[in-house]
């Protein structure tokens, strides 16, 4: 009997480009992840001489986000951290300048790729003043391991220095336009107004498997814009992940 398992996996590369900002040499990255290896037991079957060998085609779903105007204000949110029980909500941050919202969650490959790298830069930052939350809108139902209980597991060993919120209902990542993890909306508060949309892009090119060193410059980038006062250029490179694990039979 033969057997075979065929990984496809895409990535996407593009060439660097130089970030001119004295804020990002002040730390740096690891090197990329690779994904982590797959557990495979083919299934005991018992076939005929005239059997033909089985082949198994497994493929890494990507999702890129979209579909959110720049401009677009901050929707309102009352979001529990596993961790601590602790209820936030959007008014918590009226005092930023900035705040950066990403969509994660413990199981998807693309966040766990980056995901000491995020928290080396919202450390960074959050020294700087800027707000940070991240949020998990992934079901409990398809996907357990992404459940609060494991959010606080994660959130205490990765050390996040932001609180790891859960969207229970998933009623907030709709009302963001959240599709894919990890997702990144960096905000910007002028005064009194709303915390309004300016960047929705990638952390950077690289990927699981690409082999494009992790260096989180293309949100570097708009985060330093932000914070000194610069506008953001509006031509953005998307995120690419795993697509939000929405709840059996959600309607939109």
């Amino acid at each position: 009997m033969a057997l075979r398992l065929r990984l496809k996996v895409s990535s996407i590369g593009s060439p660097f480009l130089q970030l001119g900002s004295s804020a990002t040499a002040a730390f740096s990255f690891s090197q990329p992840c690779s994904l982590p290896k797959l557990a495979f037991h083919p299934p005991r079957l018992q076939l005929n001489k005239n059997s033909h060998p089985i082949r198994f085609l497994v493929r890494a779903g990507r999702t890129e986000s979209k579909g959110v105007t720049l401009g677009f204000r901050a929707p309102q949110f009352q979001l529990p951290e596993p961790l601590t029980g602790k209820v936030w909500t959007l008014e918590d941050f009226e005092a930023y300048p900035a705040l950066l919202v990403m969509f994660i969650c413990n199981h998807c490959p693309f966040v766990k790729h980056l995901k000491k790298d995020i928290v080396k830069l919202t450390k960074f930052y959050v020294e700087k003043g800027l707000a940070v939350i991240a949020i998990s809108s992934n079901s409990v139902a398809t996907h357990p391991q992404d459940g609060p209980e494991f959010m606080a597991e994660d959130a205490k060993l990765f050390d996040y220095p932001f609180p790891y919120l859960y969207d229970e209902s998933q009623d907030v990542a709709q009302d963001f336009g959240a599709v894919c993890t990890p997702e990144f909306y960096l905000f910007k508060k002028d005064g009194r107004r709303p915390f309004e949309l300016v960047y929705h892009g990638q952390f950077d090119d690289s990927r699981p498997s690409n082999n494009v060193p992790l260096t989180g410059r293309d949100l570097s980038l708009a985060i330093d814009r932000v914070l000194s006062g610069q506008p953001v250029p509006s031509e953005q490179k998307p995120s690419v992940g795993c697509s939000i694990k929405w709840h059996p039979r959600k309607k939109f």
